[in-house]
């Protein structure tokens, strides 16, 4: 009786590990499957654009899941400019090649008729920039002349053209001089101690100092001053930390998810007091100083912005009316970029051309006996009118863009579904186009030995004008940057300023090839400044 319980008892239990195991065996094997059809479904949501280009014929580059063709910049391991330009150097036959940024399919544009066609031409089909991730949740500070789209950029642009006329620039012209002579000052006291100057540095003060006078009509005085709250503030636009380029990227990736979140939260709690104050203590009136400001307050004063929309059109194809409040808050981002674009690419232009001057003393020496001489006939003072007589001196500036433009590569966005003549391949709505214009401007089909420093390049009887639509540095078309001229001038300002007092050299850690900075964004940065010696001259010699 005992043996047969004894027996039982072991079958039972034998029977208990084997259902047991049986019951391990199943929970293992559906852990799998729900493993394999999570990644599975990880990987079909990961991919689910990377047939776009395929289906079309567009040659790319294979795409990561999810992050794309873009991981290295996610990374901040390249700046998109770098990645865009060994797009168009890596398909050197083809018109266009394909592009993905995490999900969203762009296209990187090879040739000057295309890009014409995007630009201008077809403009209608391609108006926004499209680098608001989501149409319709934007950032207060991006709703400015630069990053808005739509009728929100088209109603800005039409009040704020005006703005910017000859007569304007020139009634601005005395405060950019004030910060020229500063700048002079500062440069001649480094040389007479013989100090190396980062010339990156030294310029983005000065672009400062001029954007703190002519655009919020304040003394800032950043050349001296290292602890200056606009330099500080300028840097911070520009230096965006692992937060906010993680907040960035969540963005592009998932904008409906993460619309409402921040880039530019730090920078909008220190300028929209600022604006707001200095509005107050005008009373909402221009004060004569010809300042940004005051051309906001005019544009105010103007009243609602009324104009025909490039979004909505009635059943007969009529545009509807659209109208903007330019209340502080737009006033606000309008000034923020005004602040941005001076401040960055002014300054990073500016230093690249003393940088290729350095290493190029004859280029030099040419350029100073132009500033000598049209001084000389202005007795020897910074004036509008004296800044534009020295041509060749633009001329050396515009070929510093060439090498490097501080915006490496121009961006659009199609709106609607558009075939590109050029190769018969049809697009959607929403498909980025990409300009890589700092690798054109650098191609040897169109400008001969492109790594030669060469200002006679962008004279009136050499320049090639079908090099229209690779030249590209401020944009052209309806979309083409509305302060060219005013940065053109507070540049050369700044040159001749510099130039006419002292000379500059290598100084013994310049580096000949400068390297971008991987963490640059929209507008490139130098990794390292611009180090280098300037010295006083003997003018008479």
């Amino acid at each position: 009786m005992y043996i047969l319980n004894d027996g039982l008892c072991l079958a039972s239990y034998a029977l208990y590990e084997r259902l047991e195991s049986v019951r391990c065996d199943l929970f293992n094997m559906i852990t799998v499957i729900i493993a394999l059809i999570t990644i599975l479904s990880l990987y079909v949501f990961g991919t689910r654009t990377y047939k776009y280009w395929e289906q079309r014929g567009i040659k790319h580059d294979k795409p990561i899941p999810f992050l794309g063709n873009n991981a290295r910049n996610f990374l901040m391991q390249a700046s998109q400019t770098e990645i865009v330009v060994e797009m168009y150097w890596k398909y050197p036959k083809e018109k266009v090649v394909g592009f993905y940024r995490a999900f969203r399919p762009e296209l990187v544009v090879r040739d000057p008729e295309i890009v014409k066609r995007v630009l201008t031409t077809d403009f209608v089909h391609f108006y926004p920039r499209g680098i608001n991730s989501h149409k319709k949740v934007i950032e207060p500070m991006l709703r400015n002349l630069f990053f808005a789209d739509g009728d929100v950029w088209r109603l800005l642009r039409q009040r704020m053209t005006p703005a910017f006329t000859s007569g304007k620039l020139k009634a601005m012209f005395p405060l950019i001089v004030e910060r020229a002579e500063r700048l002079q000052v500062r440069v001649l006291d480094a040389a007479s101690r013989g100090h190396i100057i980062d010339a990156r540095e030294l310029l983005a003060r000065y672009t400062t100092d001029f954007i703190g006078a002519c655009g919020f009509g304040l003394e800032s005085d950043s050349l001296n001053d290292e602890n200056s709250a606009f330099r500080q503030l300028g840097a911070k636009f520009f230096s965006l930390n692992a937060k906010q380029l993680f907040i960035s990227t969540l963005k592009i990736m998932f904008p409906e998810i993460f619309k409402y979140a921040k880039t530019l939260a730090e920078v909008e709690s220190d300028i929209v007091p600022l604006v707001k104050e200095i509005l107050k203590q005008r009373n909402y009136q221009p004060s004569g100083r010809n300042d940004f400001i005051d051309l906001l307050l005019e544009c105010k004063a103007k009243g609602t912005i009324v104009g025909e929309s490039i979004e909505h059109f009635k059943p007969d194809g009529v545009p509807e009316i659209v109208k903007l409040e330019m209340d502080d808050l737009l006033m606000a981002a309008q000034v923020l970029v005004f602040f941005a674009a001076g401040f960055e690419t002014s300054s990073s232009t500016t230093s690249y051309t003393l940088h290729q001057l350095a290493y190029n003393p004859d280029v030099q020496k040419k350029v100073q006996s132009e500033i000598d001489r049209v001084l000389a006939k202005y007795d020897n003072k910074l004036s509008y009118d004296a800044i534009k007589e020295m041509t060749y001196l633009e001329c050396a500036f515009k070929e510093g863009m060439r090498i490097f433009p501080s915006v490496g590569f121009l961006t659009r966005q199609c709106v609607t579904k558009y075939t590109i003549p050029e190769i018969e391949v049809t697009i959607d709505p929403g498909v980025q186009i990409l300009i890589p214009i700092q690798a054109m401007q650098n191609d040897p089909q169109y400008f001969a030995n492109p790594e030669q420093f060469r200002p006679e390049r962008f004279l009136p009887e050499e320049f090639d004008s079908n090099n229209k639509y690779v030249y590209l540095p401020f944009g052209v078309g309806p979309r083409a940057c509305i302060g060219e001229r005013l940065g053109l001038m507070q540049s050369l300002a700044g040159l001749a300023a510099i130039l006419s007092c002292c000379s500059v050299e290598p100084g013994p850690t310049t580096i000949r090839n400068l390297k971008m900075n991987p963490k640059s964004r929209i507008v490139q940065t130098i990794e390292g400044g611009i180090p280098l010696v300037f010295r006083k001259r003997d003018i008479q010699n």
